[in-house]
């Protein structure tokens, strides 16, 4: 199979305020080309900031980017996930794979373990982060476990107001969605696509590692491990 690839300069005016997603569209490939990876997200933001539902402003300390994507590897007869020399040479097995809708990894920012370890997001106690979130391809589902959504964006869009208080927000795919939250507890929150199949068995996870003294008034152990 050939590819013949081409670039081209465009120049754009921003008119709308949210989060939105970006992807190829070649003729005839557009389901391979969204699935290899080849999509995003850009962020514009209001003038005035991002503000609340009574319309008050909403600042936060860290913005992070959460780009989930759905891929679709093939197997070779024994089980064993197949490589190529290119991704081009292996178009016909993955678009077998595809069809399925079946895939056999959902991950964050690329590849499983991308935002874990020595990856995963950071932050303190006390500080604000805006999460964004973009699915090119299919629904999600959003969760920080130990957390919230403040206020959230589901669609990404800033001129509407955001839901408030949030456990788990859905996103549907071709959508980016944004959440703003406040940590005020440190530890390892893992950040999940609430299909939790997907969370666990294909790779949907990551983790904010939070730093900072922790808060009794908030949680405290009232009796210690014991049998039951």
């Amino acid at each position: 199979m050939s590819i013949r690839a081409k670039k081209a300069v465009l120049r754009f005016k921003a008119t709308k305020a949210g989060v939105f997603v970006y992807h190829c569209a070649p003729e005839g490939m557009v389901p391979w080309h969204v699935t290899s990876g080849m999509n995003g997200a850009i962020m514009v933001l209001p003038r005035e900031g991002l503000k609340d539902p009574k319309g008050n402003p909403i600042a936060y300390d860290r913005v992070y980017y959460v780009g989930e994507q759905d891929f679709y590897v093939p197997r070779d007869a024994d089980g064993n996930y197949k490589t190529y020399e290119s991704i081009g040479d292996g178009y016909a097995d993955t678009l077998e794979v595809m069809r399925t809708l079946l895939p056999s990894h959902v991950v964050f920012n690329g590849k499983v373990g991308a935002l874990t370890g020595d990856n995963a997001l950071k932050a303190n106690v006390g500080e604000t982060v805006l999460i964004v979130h973009s699915q090119a391809n299919r629904d999600t589902r959003p969760h920080l476990i130990g957390g919230h959504g403040d206020f959230v964006w589901p669609t990404g869009k800033f001129h509407t107001p955001p839901d408030v208080d949030q456990e788990t927000w859905f996103i549907p795919g071709g959508t980016a969605g944004a959440a703003v939250y406040t940590f005020h507890q440190p530890g390892v929150y893992a950040y999940v696509n609430h299909n939790l199949i997907e969370a666990f068995e294909l790779g949907a996870a990551g983790h904010f590692v939070v730093e900072g003294e922790w808060n009794d008034d908030l949680m405290t152990g009232v009796l210690a491990p014991s049998p039951i």
